[in-house]
């Protein structure tokens, strides 16, 4: 009868270490990675080219070229901007992550659609510094 409860004693002792050590694989999660987080900044227009004349509900396209802050930013939209009470356009970058390894830089360019549905001169004005802007001026006819 000694034998008996000193066998059963130790059974139930392996067990109840063996199940207090056992891991569930279930309270794991799948480790998810970060969201990519984007980050929009404004960059100032380097320079603005295209046509000086057009007719009248017929699309001119003009290329800007604007200088982002890292290599690792990409064109997002134009955006209105103001220098005192003059308005204008200003180029949206949109940069994916906050770190990229490529520093320097290159220019880049976007396309901007200009239509006017009436005759006359038209200034399209791009931001290239805190206090001016790149004027271009076009002629519809």
């Amino acid at each position: 009868m000694k034998n008996f409860r000193f066998k059963s004693g130790l059974v139930a002792l392996f067990l109840l270490i063996g199940l207090s050590s056992c891991s569930s694989d279930d309270d794991k999660k799948e480790a998810t990675p970060d969201p990519v987080v984007v980050v929009t900044k404004n960059a100032f227009a380097t320079k603005l080219e295209g046509p000086a004349t057009g007719k009248v509900n017929a699309e001119l396209s003009y290329d800007v070229t604007f200088m982002p802050e890292t290599a690792c930013g990409e064109f997002n939209k134009f955006t209105e901007a103001t220098i005192g009470a003059d308005k204008g356009l200003q180029v949206e970058v949109k940069y994916a992550s906050p770190v990229c390894v490529q520093i320097v830089p290159d220019a880049k360019k976007a396309v901007y659609k200009f239509k006017s549905a009436t005759k006359g001169t038209f200034k399209i004005k791009f931001k290239k510094s805190e206090t001016e802007f790149i004027v271009h001026e076009v002629v519809i006819d």
